[in-house]
């Protein structure tokens, strides 16, 4: 991996960096139906062009990391739709090639942007299940299978030339250890990793996440710890809390408050305001967030906001 592609290098030059917003809502709010077991990985099939420029527009509003539209493209999900594990694949691949492609294009447009990375997004079993589980951790599979799950769409990834992988979403401890394993294949390979929480101490299945990073601190290709795809409300008690666990910088992005339905594939409100991402920036840098951006629901606008501070 080229030095200059890493998060490490990225870090040295900003107080931190930012990250993009939502893939699959910006889809949604630009015409594409998302009402689907595959979700944004849909898209990747149908209407690819649109997710490049969804990732170019948040290069444009200063983003400096995209994160590809990977979370729920996988073999096991495209079979369904009767795609070889090789098309699959390749469509997995097609998702790299989108954001480099974004990024090649913000490039020719401001030639002194500075390092701008492409994370390649490895979201977890419950995404495939399309079940919300994602926000449970309530399933279970055999270390071999989660690896076996993992693997295709990490070799694809990577083989593209992701600079980073983006392992997200994560609620099941079994499934965060397979993971940690499984990048052991692949030695050039860093990752971040970002769960999904129960309470500010815990995993979304209930377990400790002291527990977590222990597990995760003889791992040396993973570079950040965080959370994501969380209330903005719960994020600053767990930052501190992983804070207290972890040298390591950490990532935050949240959702936007709003309740994720995954019988309709709806967002609800709750009313009143969720917030915004940028007023809760002093509290994330002092409580150790270094990457940080956005999640479901949230804009350019939103990242637009948070590249001012930067």
């Amino acid at each position: 991996m080229p030095q200059s592609n890493s998060l490490t290098t990225l870090l040295e030059h900003h107080p931190f960096a930012v990250l993009d917003g939502a893939l699959a809502t910006e889809l949604e709010a630009r015409g594409c139906s998302l009402v689907d077991n595959l979700w944004s990985a849909k898209v990747l099939m149908e209407n690819p062009q649109r997710i490049r420029d969804v990732h170019l527009d948040y290069f444009r509003a200063g983003a400096q990391i995209a994160i590809t539209a990977s979370y729920q493209a996988t073999p096991a999900g495209f079979a369904a739709r009767g795609l070889t594990e090789a098309q699959s694949k390749a469509l997995i691949a097609q998702s790299v090639k989108l954001a480099k492609e974004a990024r090649d294009i913000y490039r020719s447009e401001n030639p002194n942007a500075g390092p701008l990375l492409v994370a390649g997004s490895v979201g977890p079993y419950g995404a495939y299940l399309a079940d919300g589980s994602e926000y449970r951790g309530d399933y279970a599979c055999s270390h071999e299978a989660f690896q076996a799950f993992h693997r295709p769409r990490i070799d694809a990834l990577l083989n593209a030339g992701a600079d980073l992988l983006a392992c997200e979403t994560l609620p099941s401890f079994a499934e965060i250890v397979a993971l940690a394993d499984l990048l052991s294949e692949y030695p050039q390979a860093q990752a971040w990793f970002s769960f999904t929480l129960r309470d500010d101490k815990h995993l979304s299945d209930g377990t400790p996440l002291v527990q977590v990073v222990n597990a995760l601190s003889g791992c040396p290709q993973i570079v950040a710890l965080g959370i994501n795809c969380i209330a903005l409300s719960k994020t600053t008690a767990a930052l501190k809390h992983l804070q207290s666990l972890s040298v390591l910088p950490l990532v935050v992005y949240p959702n936007s408050g709003e309740t994720y339905d995954a019988v309709t594939k709806a967002w609800h409100t709750h009313g009143g305001s969720c917030g915004s991402l940028a007023a809760y920036l002093p509290q994330w840098l002092a409580a150790g967030a270094r990457i940080i951006g956005g999640c479901c629901r949230t804009t350019p606008q939103d990242i637009a906001a948070l590249s001012e501070h930067r």
